[in-house]
């Protein structure tokens, strides 16, 4: 099977800063691989870097098949990167984001709407603007839209802040209905939830990863 992650010796640049420094990570199709490590080592940088937002200037790095050294842009359209920044569009409403998502990747009618259900958001809110939405909310709106994108590669950067104890366990519910469809997830999170859901921990310090810590966690 091939690795729908495989970064060897990877380095990355932000600016002149080194935020990886020579990282070696792989991840198979249908594992869910939490990221740990302090502020600044390098995990968010690793997440851009999946999802060919940021380049890989030495080392290998393959994402999904595609050489993020010679094309970064083809990885795009196959990976869904939720991060602090938001991925809604805040004048649009809740539906409107959704059958924009849904119409551009040429999904099914139902699509939208399955994703609504699937984050729990309540149906009072799917006609108001995003930008009237409260935090919480909104992260489960940006949950929905991954939903609908399908993505082969879930790269998820804190995704159980700002949600209640139902939009946490309606999260994990769609991160472990990815992985058993044969998509990969790379989480970065701090939270407590997150070593439940994971299959492995790797931890990355100083933008490497640390094998001796790649443990298997497993479901509680």
């Amino acid at each position: 099977m091939d690795l729908a992650v495989r970064f060897k010796s990877a380095v990355c640049l932000l600016g002149r800063f080194p935020a990886l420094t020579g990282l070696d990570l792989e991840v198979s199709p249908g594992e869910i691989v939490l990221l740990e490590g302090p502020n600044g080592a390098g995990k968010t940088t690793l997440l851009r870097a999946c999802a060919g937002l940021v380049p890989v200037v030495e080392g290998d790095a393959v994402v999904l098949g595609n050489d993020l050294r010679a094309d970064r842009r083809s990885v795009r359209p196959l990976v869904g990167l939720l991060g602090p920044g938001g991925t809604v569009y805040e004048d649009l409403t809740v539906e409107e984001n959704l059958r924009f998502t849904a119409r551009a990747l040429r999904r099914e009618d139902r699509a939208h709407s399955d994703a609504l259900e699937a984050v729990a958001l309540p149906a009072r809110l799917r006609d108001l603007p995003v930008s009237r939405l409260s935090a919480g909310q909104r992260r489960r709106v940006e949950l929905a839209v991954l939903h609908v994108r399908r993505p082969h590669l879930w790269l998820l950067d804190e995704p159980h802040v700002g949600l209640d104890a139902d939009g946490r366990a309606s999260l994990d519910g769609m991160v472990h209905a990815a992985a058993g469809g044969g998509a990969a997830v790379l989480v970065v999170s701090h939270e407590p939830e997150a070593r439940v859901v994971a299959d492995r921990v790797v931890t990355v310090i100083g933008g490497r990863t640390l094998p001796a810590r790649q443990e298997p966690v497993g479901v509680a």
